[in-house]
Protein backbone atom coordinates (compact mmCIF):
# COMPACT_ATOMS: atom_id res chain seq x y z
CA UNK A 1 0.00 0.00 0.00
CA UNK A 2 1.40 3.58 -0.81
CA UNK A 3 0.94 6.20 1.39
CA UNK A 4 1.76 9.93 0.29
CA UNK A 5 1.80 12.30 3.17
CA UNK A 6 -0.76 10.31 5.09
CA UNK A 7 -3.45 10.70 2.31
CA UNK A 8 -5.39 7.42 1.19
CA UNK A 9 -4.31 6.38 -2.00
CA UNK A 10 -7.07 6.11 -4.97
CA UNK A 11 -6.23 2.68 -5.24
CA UNK A 12 -7.53 1.89 -2.16
CA UNK A 13 -11.10 4.36 -2.34
CA UNK A 14 -13.19 1.26 -2.09
CA UNK A 15 -11.78 1.03 1.61
CA UNK A 16 -11.68 4.24 3.01
CA UNK A 17 -13.12 3.01 6.24
CA UNK A 18 -9.33 2.07 6.66
CA UNK A 19 -8.10 5.80 5.85
CA UNK A 20 -9.78 8.29 8.07
CA UNK A 21 -6.76 8.99 10.32
CA UNK A 22 -4.87 12.50 9.36
CA UNK A 23 -1.20 12.66 9.52
CA UNK A 24 -1.66 16.17 11.70
CA UNK A 25 0.74 15.05 14.38
CA UNK A 26 2.67 12.65 15.72
CA UNK A 27 1.19 11.63 18.87
CA UNK A 28 1.87 8.04 19.36
CA UNK A 29 -0.99 5.50 18.26
CA UNK A 30 -2.39 2.94 20.17
CA UNK A 31 -3.47 -0.55 18.46
CA UNK A 32 -5.64 -3.01 20.97
CA UNK A 33 -5.36 -6.16 19.21
CA UNK A 34 -8.24 -8.73 19.96
CA UNK A 35 -9.48 -11.24 17.65
CA UNK A 36 -7.14 -9.89 14.69
CA UNK A 37 -4.36 -11.34 15.28
CA UNK A 38 -3.06 -10.96 11.76
CA UNK A 39 -0.96 -8.03 9.32
CA UNK A 40 -2.41 -8.89 6.18
CA UNK A 41 -5.97 -7.35 5.36
CA UNK A 42 -5.94 -5.69 9.08
CA UNK A 43 -7.98 -2.08 8.26
CA UNK A 44 -7.03 -1.12 11.77
CA UNK A 45 -3.41 -1.90 11.58
CA UNK A 46 -3.51 -0.11 8.21
CA UNK A 47 -5.00 3.35 9.34
CA UNK A 48 -2.29 2.83 12.47
CA UNK A 49 0.08 2.81 10.00
CA UNK A 50 -0.88 5.34 7.48
CA UNK A 51 -0.31 7.94 10.04
CA UNK A 52 3.08 7.38 10.78
CA UNK A 53 3.44 8.09 14.14
CA UNK A 54 5.31 5.66 16.87
CA UNK A 55 2.82 2.60 16.97
CA UNK A 56 2.22 0.99 20.36
CA UNK A 57 0.55 -2.67 19.77
CA UNK A 58 -1.12 -4.25 22.53
CA UNK A 59 -2.90 -7.37 23.19
CA UNK A 60 -5.21 -7.44 26.52
CA UNK A 61 -5.53 -10.86 27.96
CA UNK A 62 -8.70 -10.25 29.59
CA UNK A 63 -9.39 -10.69 33.18
CA UNK A 64 -13.10 -9.07 33.17
CA UNK A 65 -16.20 -10.42 33.87
CA UNK A 66 -17.15 -11.74 30.36
CA UNK A 67 -16.83 -15.03 29.66
CA UNK A 68 -12.93 -17.00 29.85
CA UNK A 69 -11.51 -18.82 27.07
CA UNK A 70 -11.79 -22.59 27.67
CA UNK A 71 -8.44 -24.52 27.64
CA UNK A 72 -8.05 -25.17 23.95
CA UNK A 73 -8.73 -21.78 23.16
CA UNK A 74 -6.21 -20.16 25.74
CA UNK A 75 -3.41 -23.60 24.33
CA UNK A 76 -3.88 -21.63 20.72
CA UNK A 77 -3.83 -17.93 22.03
CA UNK A 78 -0.18 -18.72 23.47
CA UNK A 79 1.47 -19.75 19.89
CA UNK A 80 -0.69 -17.10 18.34
CA UNK A 81 0.56 -14.14 20.51
CA UNK A 82 4.32 -15.26 19.89
CA UNK A 83 4.02 -16.01 16.07
CA UNK A 84 2.45 -12.00 15.95
CA UNK A 85 4.90 -10.35 17.84
CA UNK A 86 7.67 -12.08 15.91
CA UNK A 87 5.64 -10.84 12.73
CA UNK A 88 5.55 -7.24 14.19
CA UNK A 89 9.29 -7.29 15.09
CA UNK A 90 9.87 -8.41 11.75
CA UNK A 91 8.53 -5.47 10.59
CA UNK A 92 9.72 -2.72 12.92
CA UNK A 93 7.50 -3.08 15.77
CA UNK A 94 6.68 -5.67 18.54
CA UNK A 95 3.32 -6.56 20.93
CA UNK A 96 3.20 -5.46 24.67
CA UNK A 97 1.03 -7.82 26.57
CA UNK A 98 -0.99 -7.18 29.75
CA UNK A 99 -3.19 -9.11 31.48
CA UNK A 100 -6.16 -7.29 33.50
CA UNK A 101 -9.71 -5.23 32.66
CA UNK A 102 -9.11 -3.93 29.65
CA UNK A 103 -11.77 -1.10 30.71
CA UNK A 104 -8.75 0.56 33.00
CA UNK A 105 -5.83 -0.81 31.29
CA UNK A 106 -6.66 0.60 27.78
CA UNK A 107 -7.13 4.53 28.98
CA UNK A 108 -4.16 4.31 31.32
CA UNK A 109 -1.82 3.09 28.27
CA UNK A 110 -3.34 5.66 26.15
CA UNK A 111 -2.91 8.03 29.03
CA UNK A 112 0.67 7.37 29.65
CA UNK A 113 1.45 7.47 25.53
CA UNK A 114 -0.74 10.97 25.23
CA UNK A 115 -2.04 8.68 22.25
CA UNK A 116 -3.21 11.01 19.59
CA UNK A 117 -5.23 7.88 18.30
CA UNK A 118 -6.85 4.54 19.39
CA UNK A 119 -7.81 2.00 17.18
CA UNK A 120 -9.27 -1.27 16.92
CA UNK A 121 -11.42 -3.97 14.90
CA UNK A 122 -14.80 -4.25 15.95
CA UNK A 123 -16.59 -7.31 17.79
CA UNK A 124 -20.04 -7.93 17.89
CA UNK A 125 -21.41 -9.36 21.07
CA UNK A 126 -23.33 -7.24 22.91
CA UNK A 127 -20.59 -7.51 26.56
CA UNK A 128 -17.66 -6.35 24.07
CA UNK A 129 -19.81 -3.99 22.06
CA UNK A 130 -20.85 -2.68 25.37
CA UNK A 131 -16.78 -2.16 26.41
CA UNK A 132 -16.21 -0.72 23.43
CA UNK A 133 -18.56 2.10 23.66
CA UNK A 134 -17.51 3.02 27.32
CA UNK A 135 -14.13 3.07 25.99
CA UNK A 136 -14.61 4.90 23.31
CA UNK A 137 -16.64 7.64 24.85
CA UNK A 138 -13.55 7.74 27.95
CA UNK A 139 -10.64 8.11 25.27
CA UNK A 140 -12.50 10.50 23.22
CA UNK A 141 -13.41 12.63 26.66
CA UNK A 142 -9.73 12.88 27.14
CA UNK A 143 -9.25 14.50 23.42
CA UNK A 144 -7.85 11.45 21.85
CA UNK A 145 -9.00 9.96 18.55
CA UNK A 146 -10.74 6.60 18.14
CA UNK A 147 -11.26 4.75 15.46
CA UNK A 148 -12.59 1.21 15.09
CA UNK A 149 -13.15 -0.93 11.59
CA UNK A 150 -14.01 -4.48 10.53
CA UNK A 151 -12.02 -7.26 10.02
CA UNK A 152 -14.14 -9.86 10.52
CA UNK A 153 -16.95 -10.12 8.72
CA UNK A 154 -17.86 -10.08 4.81
CA UNK A 155 -20.66 -7.82 5.82
CA UNK A 156 -21.32 -6.53 9.01
CA UNK A 157 -24.71 -7.14 10.91
CA UNK A 158 -26.65 -3.94 10.43
CA UNK A 159 -25.85 -4.22 6.52
CA UNK A 160 -28.00 -7.05 5.72
CA UNK A 161 -31.81 -6.67 6.89
CA UNK A 162 -35.14 -7.83 5.36
CA UNK A 163 -37.12 -5.66 3.08
CA UNK A 164 -38.49 -4.01 6.89
CA UNK A 165 -35.47 -3.54 8.17
CA UNK A 166 -35.51 -6.49 11.19
CA UNK A 167 -32.38 -9.13 10.95
CA UNK A 168 -32.31 -12.29 8.95
CA UNK A 169 -33.65 -15.63 11.14
CA UNK A 170 -33.36 -17.98 7.60
CA UNK A 171 -30.02 -19.09 6.45
CA UNK A 172 -30.82 -18.71 2.70
CA UNK A 173 -32.64 -15.83 2.19
CA UNK A 174 -29.56 -14.63 4.35
CA UNK A 175 -27.05 -15.45 2.35
CA UNK A 176 -28.85 -14.70 -0.69
CA UNK A 177 -28.80 -10.87 0.32
CA UNK A 178 -25.46 -10.43 1.77
CA UNK A 179 -24.27 -11.72 -2.30
CA UNK A 180 -26.42 -9.14 -3.58
CA UNK A 181 -25.19 -5.79 -1.85
CA UNK A 182 -22.35 -6.90 -4.41
CA UNK A 183 -19.03 -7.88 -4.74
CA UNK A 184 -17.12 -8.13 -0.93
CA UNK A 185 -14.36 -5.71 -0.24
CA UNK A 186 -10.87 -6.28 -1.15
CA UNK A 187 -8.39 -7.49 1.31
CA UNK A 188 -6.01 -5.02 2.18
CA UNK A 189 -2.07 -5.97 2.10
CA UNK A 190 -0.30 -6.40 4.92
CA UNK A 191 2.17 -3.17 5.78
CA UNK A 192 6.33 -3.21 3.95
CA UNK A 193 7.38 -2.07 7.58
CA UNK A 194 5.77 -0.36 10.19
CA UNK A 195 6.27 2.45 12.42
CA UNK A 196 8.57 2.01 15.57
CA UNK A 197 7.22 0.63 18.82
CA UNK A 198 7.76 3.01 22.00
CA UNK A 199 10.48 1.50 24.19
CA UNK A 200 8.66 0.59 27.22
CA UNK A 201 5.05 0.24 28.63
CA UNK A 202 4.38 -0.07 32.68
CA UNK A 203 2.92 -2.86 33.16
CA UNK A 204 3.40 -5.11 30.02
CA UNK A 205 4.18 -9.01 30.84
CA UNK A 206 6.01 -11.45 29.28
CA UNK A 207 4.03 -14.31 27.26
CA UNK A 208 4.62 -16.85 29.57
CA UNK A 209 3.62 -14.91 32.33
CA UNK A 210 -0.18 -14.66 30.83
CA UNK A 211 -0.78 -18.58 32.01
CA UNK A 212 -2.09 -20.06 28.57
CA UNK A 213 -0.33 -23.09 28.35
CA UNK A 214 -1.58 -26.27 29.94
CA UNK A 215 0.53 -27.50 32.91
CA UNK A 216 0.40 -30.55 35.22
CA UNK A 217 -0.53 -32.47 33.24
CA UNK A 218 0.35 -31.07 29.58
CA UNK A 219 -2.34 -32.20 27.87
CA UNK A 220 -1.64 -30.50 24.28
CA UNK A 221 0.42 -33.35 22.73
CA UNK A 222 -1.93 -33.42 20.13
CA UNK A 223 -2.52 -30.12 19.44
CA UNK A 224 1.46 -29.56 19.22
CA UNK A 225 1.57 -32.07 16.38
CA UNK A 226 -1.60 -30.81 14.66
CA UNK A 227 -1.79 -27.19 14.32
CA UNK A 228 0.55 -23.95 13.37
CA UNK A 229 -1.33 -21.37 15.34
CA UNK A 230 -0.49 -17.92 13.67
CA UNK A 231 -0.91 -15.51 10.26
CA UNK A 232 1.74 -18.09 8.31
CA UNK A 233 0.45 -21.08 9.38
CA UNK A 234 -3.07 -19.28 8.19
CA UNK A 235 -1.80 -19.11 4.82
CA UNK A 236 -0.36 -22.21 4.43
CA UNK A 237 -3.53 -24.13 5.43
CA UNK A 238 -5.62 -22.12 2.79
CA UNK A 239 -2.89 -22.68 0.16
CA UNK A 240 -3.09 -26.16 1.27
CA UNK A 241 -6.71 -26.54 0.96
CA UNK A 242 -7.06 -24.40 -2.30
CA UNK A 243 -4.61 -27.04 -4.07
CA UNK A 244 -6.15 -29.91 -2.86
CA UNK A 245 -8.82 -30.29 -0.83
CA UNK A 246 -11.23 -28.02 -2.21
CA UNK A 247 -11.41 -30.25 -5.07
CA UNK A 248 -14.53 -32.16 -4.60
CA UNK A 249 -15.91 -30.51 -1.58
CA UNK A 250 -19.60 -30.08 -2.73
CA UNK A 251 -19.53 -33.65 -2.54
CA UNK A 252 -17.03 -35.08 -0.27
CA UNK A 253 -17.27 -32.49 2.63
CA UNK A 254 -19.34 -34.30 4.66
CA UNK A 255 -16.49 -37.42 4.55
CA UNK A 256 -14.65 -37.63 7.95
CA UNK A 257 -12.15 -40.08 6.20
CA UNK A 258 -11.32 -37.58 3.61
CA UNK A 259 -9.05 -34.35 3.68
CA UNK A 260 -11.95 -32.22 1.88
CA UNK A 261 -12.48 -29.53 4.88
CA UNK A 262 -10.52 -26.13 5.50
CA UNK A 263 -9.89 -26.55 9.08
CA UNK A 264 -9.62 -22.65 8.89
CA UNK A 265 -11.88 -22.26 11.57
CA UNK A 266 -9.20 -21.86 14.32
CA UNK A 267 -7.50 -18.93 12.54
CA UNK A 268 -10.62 -17.52 11.61
CA UNK A 269 -11.84 -17.80 15.39
CA UNK A 270 -8.52 -15.73 16.09
CA UNK A 271 -8.43 -13.14 12.93
CA UNK A 272 -4.76 -15.42 11.76
CA UNK A 273 -6.94 -15.01 8.57
CA UNK A 274 -10.21 -13.22 7.32
CA UNK A 275 -12.71 -14.26 5.47
CA UNK A 276 -12.29 -11.11 2.46
CA UNK A 277 -8.82 -13.20 2.12
CA UNK A 278 -10.01 -16.24 1.59
CA UNK A 279 -12.78 -15.20 -0.65
CA UNK A 280 -10.02 -13.46 -2.84
CA UNK A 281 -7.89 -16.67 -3.11
CA UNK A 282 -10.55 -18.97 -3.87
CA UNK A 283 -11.82 -16.41 -6.32
CA UNK A 284 -8.61 -15.75 -8.12
CA UNK A 285 -7.80 -19.30 -8.21
CA UNK A 286 -11.14 -19.99 -10.26
CA UNK A 287 -10.88 -17.41 -12.51
CA UNK A 288 -7.36 -18.27 -12.89
CA UNK A 289 -8.42 -21.34 -14.96
CA UNK A 290 -5.51 -23.68 -12.91
CA UNK A 291 -8.27 -24.73 -10.34
CA UNK A 292 -8.33 -28.12 -9.38
CA UNK A 293 -11.76 -27.42 -7.68
CA UNK A 294 -15.23 -26.51 -9.56
CA UNK A 295 -17.36 -23.50 -9.60
CA UNK A 296 -19.99 -25.75 -7.22
CA UNK A 297 -17.24 -26.81 -4.79
CA UNK A 298 -16.37 -22.41 -4.81
CA UNK A 299 -20.24 -22.03 -3.67
CA UNK A 300 -20.22 -24.45 -1.40
CA UNK A 301 -17.28 -23.22 0.18
CA UNK A 302 -18.40 -19.81 0.39
CA UNK A 303 -21.84 -20.66 1.62
CA UNK A 304 -20.19 -22.12 4.62
CA UNK A 305 -18.40 -18.91 5.50
CA UNK A 306 -21.92 -17.96 5.35
CA UNK A 307 -22.54 -19.50 7.78
CA UNK A 308 -20.46 -18.54 10.29
CA UNK A 309 -21.56 -14.47 9.24
CA UNK A 310 -24.46 -15.60 9.70
CA UNK A 311 -24.03 -17.14 13.09
CA UNK A 312 -22.19 -13.64 13.99
CA UNK A 313 -25.21 -11.58 12.83
CA UNK A 314 -27.35 -13.62 15.53
CA UNK A 315 -25.09 -13.29 17.90
CA UNK A 316 -24.91 -9.07 17.05
CA UNK A 317 -28.51 -9.72 18.13
CA UNK A 318 -28.63 -12.17 21.12
CA UNK A 319 -25.25 -12.06 22.88
CA UNK A 320 -26.34 -14.48 25.35
CA UNK A 321 -26.91 -17.22 22.74
CA UNK A 322 -24.61 -20.03 24.80
CA UNK A 323 -27.15 -20.14 27.20
CA UNK A 324 -30.60 -18.89 26.25
CA UNK A 325 -32.51 -20.50 23.37
CA UNK A 326 -33.26 -18.32 20.65
CA UNK A 327 -36.97 -20.44 20.16
CA UNK A 328 -38.36 -20.05 23.94
CA UNK A 329 -40.67 -22.92 23.23
CA UNK A 330 -37.56 -25.26 24.33
CA UNK A 331 -37.36 -23.42 27.63
CA UNK A 332 -39.14 -26.51 29.07
CA UNK A 333 -37.29 -29.07 27.84
CA UNK A 334 -37.42 -32.36 30.23
CA UNK A 335 -34.03 -32.53 29.95
CA UNK A 336 -31.84 -35.61 31.96
CA UNK A 337 -29.31 -34.78 34.65
CA UNK A 338 -26.71 -37.63 34.36
CA UNK A 339 -23.22 -36.87 35.07
CA UNK A 340 -21.89 -40.38 34.30
CA UNK A 341 -23.75 -40.54 30.62
CA UNK A 342 -21.87 -36.80 30.23
CA UNK A 343 -18.53 -37.71 30.93
CA UNK A 344 -18.61 -41.43 28.64
CA UNK A 345 -20.10 -38.95 26.00
CA UNK A 346 -16.94 -36.14 26.62
CA UNK A 347 -14.91 -39.03 26.72
CA UNK A 348 -15.78 -41.08 23.69
CA UNK A 349 -17.30 -44.17 26.09
CA UNK A 350 -20.32 -43.97 24.55
CA UNK A 351 -20.00 -47.76 22.64
CA UNK A 352 -21.16 -45.71 19.16
CA UNK A 353 -18.13 -45.54 17.07
CA UNK A 354 -18.70 -42.42 15.22
CA UNK A 355 -19.66 -40.55 18.36
CA UNK A 356 -17.26 -41.90 20.07
CA UNK A 357 -14.34 -41.22 16.97
CA UNK A 358 -15.52 -37.75 16.93
CA UNK A 359 -15.23 -37.05 21.00
CA UNK A 360 -11.61 -38.61 20.83
CA UNK A 361 -10.42 -36.65 17.63
CA UNK A 362 -12.12 -33.33 19.37
CA UNK A 363 -10.18 -34.28 22.97
CA UNK A 364 -6.69 -35.09 20.61
CA UNK A 365 -6.57 -32.75 18.28
CA UNK A 366 -9.03 -29.78 18.99
CA UNK A 367 -11.15 -29.88 16.43
CA UNK A 368 -14.03 -32.33 14.88
CA UNK A 369 -15.00 -32.60 11.35
CA UNK A 370 -18.10 -30.59 10.96
CA UNK A 371 -20.53 -33.72 10.02
CA UNK A 372 -19.29 -35.51 13.05
CA UNK A 373 -20.21 -32.53 15.42
CA UNK A 374 -23.74 -33.13 14.49
CA UNK A 375 -23.73 -36.49 15.17
CA UNK A 376 -22.10 -36.43 18.31
CA UNK A 377 -24.50 -32.85 19.23
CA UNK A 378 -27.49 -35.08 18.18
CA UNK A 379 -26.57 -37.94 20.18
CA UNK A 380 -26.18 -35.99 23.52
CA UNK A 381 -29.31 -33.82 23.23
CA UNK A 382 -31.79 -36.54 21.84
CA UNK A 383 -30.36 -40.23 22.91
CA UNK A 384 -29.20 -39.11 25.67
CA UNK A 385 -31.39 -36.03 26.38
CA UNK A 386 -29.07 -33.61 28.10
CA UNK A 387 -28.91 -30.28 28.02
CA UNK A 388 -27.67 -28.64 24.68
CA UNK A 389 -25.48 -26.16 26.97
CA UNK A 390 -23.65 -29.18 28.47
CA UNK A 391 -22.36 -29.77 25.00
CA UNK A 392 -21.66 -26.13 24.50
CA UNK A 393 -20.04 -25.49 27.27
CA UNK A 394 -17.48 -28.96 26.84
CA UNK A 395 -16.92 -28.01 22.90
CA UNK A 396 -15.96 -24.33 24.47
CA UNK A 397 -13.37 -25.59 26.39
CA UNK A 398 -12.14 -28.33 23.88
CA UNK A 399 -11.92 -27.00 20.84
CA UNK A 400 -9.45 -24.34 19.22
CA UNK A 401 -11.82 -23.07 17.29
CA UNK A 402 -14.18 -22.21 19.59
CA UNK A 403 -15.96 -18.97 18.87
CA UNK A 404 -18.80 -17.36 20.44
CA UNK A 405 -21.51 -17.25 18.16
CA UNK A 406 -20.77 -20.13 16.05
CA UNK A 407 -20.27 -23.19 18.59
CA UNK A 408 -23.54 -21.56 20.42
CA UNK A 409 -25.53 -20.96 17.41
CA UNK A 410 -24.72 -24.52 16.22
CA UNK A 411 -25.84 -26.15 19.21
CA UNK A 412 -28.66 -24.13 19.06
CA UNK A 413 -29.16 -25.36 15.42
CA UNK A 414 -28.97 -29.50 16.34
CA UNK A 415 -31.25 -28.79 19.39
CA UNK A 416 -33.89 -27.33 17.47
CA UNK A 417 -34.19 -24.22 19.48
CA UNK A 418 -32.16 -22.27 17.24
CA UNK A 419 -33.00 -19.78 14.35
CA UNK A 420 -33.64 -21.72 11.09
CA UNK A 421 -32.48 -25.07 13.13
CA UNK A 422 -33.09 -28.18 12.09
CA UNK A 423 -36.13 -29.70 13.79
CA UNK A 424 -35.92 -31.35 16.98
CA UNK A 425 -37.44 -34.69 15.58
CA UNK A 426 -34.46 -35.16 13.05
CA UNK A 427 -32.44 -37.35 15.35
CA UNK A 428 -29.42 -38.81 13.46
CA UNK A 429 -29.01 -42.32 13.25
CA UNK A 430 -25.19 -42.96 14.45
CA UNK A 431 -25.26 -46.37 12.56
CA UNK A 432 -26.43 -45.20 9.43
CA UNK A 433 -24.19 -41.85 9.70
CA UNK A 434 -21.19 -43.91 10.09
CA UNK A 435 -21.68 -46.24 7.16
CA UNK A 436 -22.83 -43.52 5.27
CA UNK A 437 -20.06 -40.95 5.34
CA UNK A 438 -17.27 -43.27 6.65
CA UNK A 439 -17.65 -46.50 4.80
CA UNK A 440 -14.44 -48.16 5.15
CA UNK A 441 -14.30 -47.44 8.77
CA UNK A 442 -11.33 -45.39 8.14
CA UNK A 443 -12.22 -42.63 10.16
CA UNK A 444 -13.16 -44.74 13.21
CA UNK A 445 -10.14 -47.04 13.44
CA UNK A 446 -8.09 -43.75 13.33
CA UNK A 447 -9.40 -42.28 16.56
CA UNK A 448 -11.26 -45.62 18.47
CA UNK A 449 -7.97 -48.00 17.85
CA UNK A 450 -9.45 -51.05 19.52
CA UNK A 451 -11.75 -51.11 16.84
CA UNK A 452 -8.80 -51.23 14.26
CA UNK A 453 -9.20 -55.08 12.92
CA UNK A 454 -12.89 -54.71 12.69
CA UNK A 455 -14.65 -55.23 8.95
CA UNK A 456 -16.44 -52.45 7.41
CA UNK A 457 -19.49 -54.11 7.65
CA UNK A 458 -19.91 -53.91 11.19
CA UNK A 459 -17.46 -51.59 12.38
CA UNK A 460 -20.01 -49.25 13.03
CA UNK A 461 -22.63 -51.33 15.04
CA UNK A 462 -19.71 -53.73 16.26
CA UNK A 463 -22.53 -55.11 18.94
CA UNK A 464 -24.07 -56.49 15.82
CA UNK A 465 -21.35 -58.46 15.20
CA UNK A 466 -20.75 -62.27 15.11
CA UNK A 467 -18.91 -63.77 17.97
CA UNK A 468 -16.28 -65.20 15.84
CA UNK A 469 -16.02 -61.29 14.32
CA UNK A 470 -15.21 -60.21 17.45
CA UNK A 471 -12.99 -62.63 18.13
CA UNK A 472 -10.62 -62.52 15.14
CA UNK A 473 -11.03 -58.43 16.03
CA UNK A 474 -9.58 -59.02 19.26
CA UNK A 475 -13.00 -57.09 20.56
CA UNK A 476 -14.27 -57.55 23.58
CA UNK A 477 -17.42 -55.73 23.88
CA UNK A 478 -18.15 -54.63 27.29
CA UNK A 479 -13.83 -54.78 27.76
CA UNK A 480 -11.97 -53.58 25.45
CA UNK A 481 -15.12 -51.70 23.64
CA UNK A 482 -18.07 -51.09 25.31
CA UNK A 483 -21.18 -51.97 24.64
CA UNK A 484 -24.17 -49.16 24.03
CA UNK A 485 -24.55 -46.47 26.64
CA UNK A 486 -28.35 -46.54 25.44
CA UNK A 487 -30.71 -48.06 22.49
CA UNK A 488 -31.23 -46.18 20.10
CA UNK A 489 -34.72 -47.00 19.01
CA UNK A 490 -35.73 -46.77 22.70
CA UNK A 491 -33.39 -43.41 23.08
CA UNK A 492 -35.64 -42.21 19.48
CA UNK A 493 -38.96 -42.96 20.94
CA UNK A 494 -38.08 -40.99 24.68
CA UNK A 495 -37.02 -38.11 22.47
CA UNK A 496 -40.12 -37.82 20.30
CA UNK A 497 -41.94 -38.19 23.61
CA UNK A 498 -40.42 -34.96 25.10
CA UNK A 499 -40.42 -33.14 22.25
CA UNK A 500 -44.04 -33.69 21.76
CA UNK A 501 -44.82 -32.66 25.87
CA UNK A 502 -43.74 -29.02 24.81
CA UNK A 503 -46.90 -29.09 22.38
Amino acid sequence: MGMGGGICQPALAVRTDACKVSNMNNAPTLYWFRADLRLADNPALTAAMARGAPLACVYVLDDGPRRPMGGASRWWLHHSLAALDAALRAHGNRLWLFRGDPASLLPALAGHLDAGLVVWNRRYGKPGRDLDAALKAELKAAGRTVETFNAALLREPWEVRTTTGTPMKVFTPFWRAARALGPFAPPLPAPAALPPAPPALPGAVPLEALGLLPVKPDWAGGLRATWQPGEAGAQARLTEFLEGGLSGYAELRDRPDRDNTSRLSPYLAFGEIGPRQIVQAADLLESSGTARFSPADNAKFQSELGWREFAHHLFFEQFDMATKGINPKFDAFPWIRDEAALAAWQKGRTGYPIVDAGMRQLWQTGIMHNRVRMVVASFLIKHLQIDWREGERWFWDTLVDADPANNAASWQWVAGCGADAAPYYRIFNPMLQGVKFDPNGDYVRTFVPELARMPAEHIHAPWEAPAAVLARAGVSLGKTYPRPMVDHAMARTRAMEAYASLA
